[in-house]
C-alpha cells in the first residue's frame, strides 16, 4: 500500500520558537539554583514586545528579563531591522506562585505522595523509519530546520535571517519510506536577494545534504512560495509559548495528548510523563517486542499512579500485548516523583528540548532517548 505522510517543523526564530526557548531558559535558570521549584511560564511576543506570564513558586531569585535578552540574542535577533532587538526589546513580567489548591495536590508530604499536576493523556511512539526510532517525516523536517540555522551562523548563505519553516511529506510503500514527494520550505532573508538565487542555495546547500537518496526527480520543491520573506519573526507574526506541539513530537503521525511542554517544570506529568512514554516506546522497538509502537499514560489531578494505561502495537508485536503491559509495569517507573528521578529531569537541560524536537535527538541530556533497558526486556520477552 502507498501512502504519504507529512510533518513540519520550525527554526528558532520563528515567533512560537522564540516564546518555546525564553520560556524554557527560564525553567533552567530557576531549576539551577531550586530544583524543588513550580514553575508553569508562558511567553507572548510581538514586534519588540516581549510578555512573560505564568504561576511560579521557589526559593530563588533569577533576573527575568537579563534571560529573555540573552535569548533572543542567542537566537539571533540582534538588529531593530528584524523586528526584535535583544539590546531595546520591551519586557513585560506578570508573574505570581503556583496555586495553593493544586500544589496540596501535587507536593509531596509524610501522609500523601506526590501526585500528578494535572489532569491528561501522555503519549509517547517510536517506530523503524530511522535509525533514532522516529517518524521519517518530523525527523527530516527537524534536520533541514536545523541545517538552515547551520547555515545561517556559519555564515554558509549569508543572507539568511533567523525566521524560517519547513513541511515534508514522505511516501510509503508497505510502511516503509522510500522517497520524498515534495519539500515546502520558507526562509526569511536579507533584502534584494533573487529568489531563483535562494531556490538553488537552499537546494545545494541546506535539502541536499539533509535529504539525499530519498530525493527523486519527481521531487516536488516549493520555497518561499509567496514569492518573499524579508519581513519575519515577530515583525510578521506574534508567538506564544505551546502553539507548536505536533512539531515538538512526531509530525502529526500519532494523536497528541494537548498539553505543551516548554516553560514547565518537570513535576507537571505533561512533561515528565510524555518523557517517560517516549522513553518506553524507544525500548520496546529497540528491544524487538515491536517494530512500531505506542503507548497512552493517563492521569488525574493530585494522584500519584496512572489512571489507564494503554498500547498499540500496530499487528508488529512479537508477543502478546498483556505481557508487553507487564513488562513495562516491572520496569519502567509511571508515579510522577518516580519518573522525574528515573529520567533525572531536574536539571537546567530544557533549553535544549525547545526547538527541532522532544524526542529522536540522541544528546547525553535527553535521557528518555536511551535504550539501556532494551537488552531486558528482550531477554525477558524471550527474544
Amino acid at each position: 500500500m502507498r501512502k504519504i505522510l507529512t510533518a513540519e517543523s520550525v527554526t528558532e526564530g520563528h515567533p512560537d520558537k522564540i516564546c518555546d526557548i525564553i520560556s524554557d531558559s527560564i525553567v533552567d535558570a530557576i531549576i539551577q539554583k531550586d530544583p524543588k521549584a513550580r514553575v508553569a511560564c508562558e511567553t507572548y511576543v510581538t514586534r519588540g514586545f516581549v510578555l512573560v506570564g505564568g504561576e511560579i513558586t521557589t526559593s530563588c531569585y533569577v533576573e527575568i528579563p537579563t534571560i529573555v535578552r540573552e535569548a533572543i540574542k542567542k537566537i539571533g535577533y540582534t538588529d531593530t531591522d528584524l523586528g526584535l532587538d535583544f539590546n531595546t526589546v520591551g519586557v513585560l513580567i506578570a508573574i505570581q506562585p503556583q496555586s495553593q489548591d493544586i500544589a496540596q495536590g501535587v507536593n509531596e508530604t509524610a501522609e500523601h505522595e506526590q501526585g500528578a499536576g494535572d489532569q491528561g493523556s501522555m503519549i509517547g511512539f517510536a517506530c523503524r523509519d530511522t535509525k533514532e526510532l522516529m517518524p521519517m517525516p518530523i525527523a527530516l523536517a527537524h534536520k533541514l530546520c536545523m541545517r538552515l540555522a547551520e547555515v545561517r551562523k556559519k555564515r554558509i548563505l549569508t543572507y539568511v535571517r533567523p525566521d524560517g519553516k519547513v513541511q515534508i511529506s514522505v511516501i510509503y510503500e508497505n510502511d516503509v519510506p522510500v522517497a520524498i514527494d515534495n519539500i515546502v520550505l520558507a526562509v526569511q532573508y536579507s533584502p534584494n536577494v533573487s529568489l531563483s538565487r535562494i531556490r538553488r542555495d537552499v537546494i545545494n546547500h541546506v535539502i541536499k545534504p539533509v535529504c539525499g537518496k530519498l530525493l527523486t526527480r519527481n521531487t516536488r520543491y516549493i520555497i518561499n512560495g509567496t514569492g518573499k520573506f524579508v519581513i519575519g519573526g515577530p515583525q510578521a507574526d506574534t508567538g506564544m509559548t505551546g502553539r507548536k506541539v505536533i512539531a515538538d513530537t512526531y509530525g502529526g503521525i500519532v494523536p497528541h495528548g494537548g498539553g505543551a511542554f516548554s516553560g514547565k517544570d518537570p513535576s507537571k506529568v505533561d512533561r515528565s510523563a510524555t518523557y517517560m512514554a517516549r522513553y518506553i516506546a524507544k525500548n520496546i522497538v529497540a528491544a524487538g517486542i515491536a517494530d512500531k509502537f505506542q503507548i497512552n499514560i493517563s492521569y488525574a489531578i493530585g494522584i500519584a499512579e496512572p489512571t489507564a494505561l494503554n498500547i498499540e502495537c500496530y499487528g508488529t508485536n512479537k508477543i502478546p500485548e498483556e505481557q508487553i503491559l507487564q513488562l513495562i509495569r516491572k520496569h519502567f517507573p509511571l508515579k510522577p516523583r518516580e519518573m522525574v528521578e528515573c529520567l533525572q529531569l531536574k536539571r537546567p537541560i530544557y533549553t535544549k528540548t525547545a526547538c527541532y524536537g522532544h524526542f529522536g535527538r540522541e544528546i547525553p541530556e535527553f535521557t528518555w532517548e536511551r535504550t539501556d533497558k532494551a537488552q531486558i526486556l528482550r531477554q525477558e520477552a524471550g527474544l
